[in-house]
C-alpha cells in the first residue's frame, strides 16, 4: 500500500469515527433498542465489536471500568482516535513518513504467524466476552 492511500484511509477512518462518535454523543438520550450492528441484526449475535461506541463514550466520560466490561477493544479504537489524528498530522505538515514506516512495521510483525496467532486467539476471546455477557 502507498503512503498516499493509507493516509487517506487513515484520514477517512477518523473522519468516520469521530462523526459516529458525535451522532452517538448526540443521540444519547434517546430510546432506541435496535442493535446498530449489521451482524447482530441478522444473526442476533454481537460482533467482535460490538460495544465498542458505547466502551469509547465511558471512557469519554471517565468511566474506564464500565468501558472494559462493555467491551475491551474500545480502549484500541480510543487510542486510534486520540493519537493518529496528531500522528497523521505531524507526518503531512513536516513531510514525515513516521506513521508509515511505522505501519509497514506493524504489518511485518502481525505477518508472523504466532503473533497472527495470539491476535486472532484475542479477538475470538473478545467474542465470547460479548457473548456471554448478552451484549
Amino acid at each position: 500500500m502507498t503512503k498516499k492511500r493509507l493516509y487517506l484511509i487513515f484520514t477517512l477512518g477518523l473522519i468516520a469515527g469521530y462523526s459516529w462518535l458525535a451522532y452517538n454523543l448526540w443521540r444519547q438520550h434517546a430510546v432506541n433498542n435496535k442493535p446498530v450492528c449489521f451482524f447482530k441484526r441478522t444473526t442476533g449475535i454481537p460482533c467482535p465489536s460490538c460495544g465498542n461506541t458505547r466502551a469509547v463514550m465511558a471512557i469519554t466520560s471517565g468511566d474506564f471500568y464500565n468501558a472494559i466490561l462493555i467491551n475491551p477493544l474500545g480502549y484500541v479504537v480510543t487510542a486510534v482516535l486520540l493519537i493518529f489524528p496528531f500522528w497523521l498530522l505531524y507526518d503531512v505538515t513536516l513531510q514525515k513518513e513516521t506513521l508509515y514506516k511505522s505501519y509497514l512495521q506493524f504489518e511485518k510483525t502481525v505477518s508472523k504467524k504466532a503473533i497472527a496467532i495470539l491476535l486472532i486467539l484475542l479477538i475470538l476471546l473478545n467474542w465470547i466476552w460479548n457473548i456471554q455477557k448478552g451484549l
